[in-house]
């Protein structure tokens, strides 16, 4: 059992750092002007409420970590696994704050944009999984 938490917490862990890393990279793209050059007006402000929130949330949805799938790379998990939050977030959260439906409200290319830093979560997340079990 003490195996099972210390995995629980690792995984945890690993899914913060990622959803840390695709909060700020969404926040920075936004910044930077990057999200408007490519017609989305998502632009996200850097509050703690967005850090916290991409934290716990990314934390949470590492859990599928727990998955007992084999034969697949850390990655290429963490890509897989970040279908769900983006799915969540195009079809529930952003029509839910008056976005439209995939968050079209925000430019044509926000689907993309949100799938993207999806991808990113799951990357981040993979690599500290990786780094951390592997050493």
């Amino acid at each position: 059992m003490n195996n099972f938490f210390k995995n629980l917490s690792l995984i945890f862990a690993a899914g913060g750092f990622g959803g840390l890393v695709k909060g700020l990279c969404a926040w920075l793209f936004g910044v930077m002007g990057l999200n408007a050059m490519l017609g989305s007006q998502f632009a996200p402000q850097l509050t703690g409420q967005w850090v916290y929130s991409h934290v716990v949330w990314g934390g949470i949805w590492a859990l599928l970590f727990l998955l007992p799938v084999r034969g697949w790379s850390y990655y290429s998990l963490g890509v897989i696994y970040s279908l769900g939050q983006t799915l969540v977030a195009l079809l529930v959260m952003f029509p839910s704050m008056g976005k439209g439906f995939l968050a079209l409200g925000l430019g044509a290319a926000t689907p993309a944009l949100i799938t993207f830093f999806g991808f990113i979560w799951g990357l981040a997340t993979a690599f500290w999984l990786k780094a951390a079990r592997e050493g």
